[in-house]
């Protein structure tokens, strides 16, 4: 893609930021995203939760506040009822409703796999902007959901996931990064990113490669969801997270002490994963604090260091 211009675009996809932003006055600009995606799950209405909490997910990294949706869809429409679709929709309007949002129309086509998302527009303060692009050196790095939903969606796909399991993998990925967004834009993050189909390590390449800085990550720090190991050892994996390692095999340094299976949940592709947050090292503590009092669970992981060999080292 060719480089746009437009001096009202203040953020575009150099740095593989997860919205677009662009200035509508001398204060406030648009922020923008799209995704979808076939079914990780057999419930419809579950289905249009998680694509939606997932689209909302990109607004929410930037720092933004989502005002509509226009769903995307794709329909079966000689293999399944209408009565899936409008399963999907509900699910879909009432994760953005929850968000405070509104869905103003949308498009549909008629297709052989089924597929679903949506198109988000938000609001934002130039002023408060949070790019995955400013992580300094000394700041703390936060995660505020568990790692696994890849593996644990794979073994649901093979009908081998128990029904906790599920359930607990489901409860992460339709919860919104309402409250973490704007904890960390409370106190001054100076860079974040959803987690998703790139995975741990994927997401925080970006992040170190837009800052210039490299990463320390703790993984007896990393939160993850139950039995996640389980599922990994008896070969529920997924063809993304091997597309990830393959792509960042020159640019992670993975402690030698850490088994295949604990390796492979670095490499994870998320659906609707949580935020991961630089925080200068004097907010910490006060983010934290009031994370907690707000019931959100969030995970101190690793570390900004400067710029060093490795971008990214797994101790």
């Amino acid at each position: 893609m060719p480089p746009e211009t437009n001096p009202n675009l203040l953020v575009g996809f150099e740095t593989s930021d997860d919205a677009g932003i662009f200035r509508i006055n001398d204060k406030q600009a648009l922020v923008q995203t799209v995704d979808f995606f076939p079914p990780i799950v057999d419930d419809p209405y579950t289905f249009g939760q998680i694509a939606a909490a997932n689209a909302l997910s990109d607004i929410y990294a930037m720092g933004g506040r989502p005002l509509t949706a226009l769903n995307i869809v794709a329909f079966p429409a000689t293999t399944m009822t209408p009565e899936v679709l409008s399963r999907i929709l509900l699910g879909g309007a009432d994760k953005i409703h929850e968000a405070g949002a509104v869905v103003v129309g949308g498009h549909s086509i008629k297709d052989k796999e089924l597929k679903f998302g949506v198109a988000i527009t938000g609001l934002i303060d130039i002023d408060k902007i949070v790019r995955n692009s400013g992580a300094k050196a000394g700041d703390r790095l936060y995660l505020t959901k568990p790692l696994g939903t890849g593996i644990i969606s794979t073994a649901v796909k093979r009908k081998a996931a128990s029904a906790e399991d599920t359930q607990a993998a489901i409860e992460i990925m339709i919860r919104l990064n309402n409250v973490a967004s704007e904890l960390m834009v409370k106190f001054a993050a100076h860079a974040a990113t959803d987690i998703t189909g790139f995975g741990l390590l994927g997401h925080t390449f970006e992040m170190a490669h837009a800052s210039k800085i490299s990463v320390i990550l703790h993984y007896d720090k990393l939160p993850l969801l139950h039995n996640v190991i389980k599922y990994a050892v008896a070969g529920y994996l997924t063809a993304g997270a091997d597309a990830n390692r393959e792509y960042l095999q020159d640019k992670v340094a993975i402690s030698s002490r850490l088994k295949p299976e604990q390796a492979h949940i670095l490499y994870d592709p998320q659906t609707s994963g949580g935020l991961l947050i630089a925080l200068p090292a004097d907010a910490a503590m006060r983010f934290l604090r009031e994370a907690n009092s707000r019931g959100l669970s969030v995970f101190e992981i690793g570390e900004i260091i400067p710029q060093g060999r490795a971008v990214i080292t797994v101790d």
